[in-house]
């Protein structure tokens, strides 16, 4: 930017109060609520997701998987058997199956086994009992929402609120819902559109750990497509051979093809010992967006050096953890504490 260009910026926003507002909110980093307040109350709830957008939240997070007939529920994986009260109802034991899901074999009952109307009989319950003992008294109460539900409560809450409230919603296996003839990404975009949702200026993210669904999604819709990335392995799809080939300069250029950003497990970006990796700045090079995932107070997630006392349950220094993100330049992050990376984006921002 020359400084004639930055000059006549400066001034139009003196001029204007409320460019200038909107510039500076535009310029924070955003917090993305991972799985709703997921922290305090059983994730992909309602309840999570109300607790988030009242925490401060600018997003809301569903990972969404298929029904038996055809609809997008909001659940950590396809597998229920430890976020639902499945395995305790008696009508549904003949539903237990082993399947094969992304080359790994799991045991238990799967959405796509049920339709909505069965699904909603069922009550969430907390995934994490040992190390989140609180959450556990929400046990039983909160049913399992569907993709309309939550766009409708982050409609509603925007219109209370008077602040935009987005959904980042997460396509679960993608591959494996179409092999079995529950493809996912028209049925998502149609939501979207139902919504007034379908715009590259709309408030929604859609991620994915594979390729080939956010490659189909660009044909469908405009909104932003964030291609998600682990540490280790690649994606189901086999599109690429690993996440560390597509973390590269090269890798992320190809990203930028189709999607605005990517979604790093978190130590890709700083390692535990503090360590800040290349992938921000070549990130933003290649015009790529960096949110990574997943800022959990317990110790048991943090760093050894912010960790507070022995007890994996017990709450340690997020909030520095998060200050290091921030201070690498990261430009939001998913959280299951979100006035906690609040707190911290704005101690940044000041």
């Amino acid at each position: 930017m020359t400084g004639m260009l930055r000059a006549a910026l400066v001034l139009a926003m003196i001029a204007t109060p409320a460019l200038a507002k909107e510039a500076v909110i535009a310029s924070k980093p955003i917090i993305i609520a991972h799985r709703g307040a997921s922290g305090e109350r059983p994730e992909h709830t309602l309840a999570a997701y109300q607790l988030a957008i009242e925490q401060g939240a600018d997003f809301i997070e569903p990972d969404l998987v298929m029904t038996k007939d055809g609809q997008l529920v909001a659940r950590h994986e396809n597998d229920i058997t430890s976020t639902t009260d499945v395995s305790r109802r008696k009508e549904f034991a003949d539903r237990k199956r082993t399947k094969t899901i992304d080359g790994v074999s799991y045991t238990g009952w799967f959405t796509e086994d049920f339709t909505l109307a069965e699904l909603k009989t069922l009550r969430a319950k907390e995934r994490l009992p040992l190390l989140r003992r609180g959450n556990t008294k929400f046990d039983g109460q909160f049913e399992v929402p569907t993709l309309r539900e939550i766009i409708a409560l982050a409609k509603a809450a925007s219109a209370k609120t008077g602040r935009t409230i987005g959904i980042y919603p997460e396509t679960k296996h993608p591959s494996y819902f179409a092999s079995i003839g529950l493809p996912m990404e028209a049925l998502l975009v149609a939501e979207l559109k139902a919504a007034g949702w379908d715009r590259a200026d709309a408030p929604v993210f859609i991620q994915s750990f594979e390729v080939n669904n956010l490659k189909a999604l660009k044909q469908l819709t405009q909104v932003k497509l964030i291609q998600l990335m682990a540490a280790e392995g690649g994606p189901a799809d086999g599109a690429q051979p690993s996440y560390k080939a597509m973390a590269t300069p090269e890798g992320l250029k190809a990203i930028a093809a189709y999607a605005s950003g990517v979604g790093p497990q978190k130590d890709m970006v700083v390692a535990g010992d503090g360590t800040v990796s290349a992938l921000v700045a070549d990130a933003h090079a290649a015009g790529l967006k960096v949110h990574p995932w997943t800022f959990r107070a317990e110790n048991y997630f943090l760093p050894s050096d912010l960790r507070k006392g022995i007890n994996p349950a017990g709450h340690g220094d997020i909030g520095a953890e998060i200050a290091r993100f921030l201070a690498a330049g990261v430009d939001g992050l998913f959280t299951d504490y979100p006035y906690l990376g609040v707190q911290a984006r704005d101690r940044h921002s000041r």
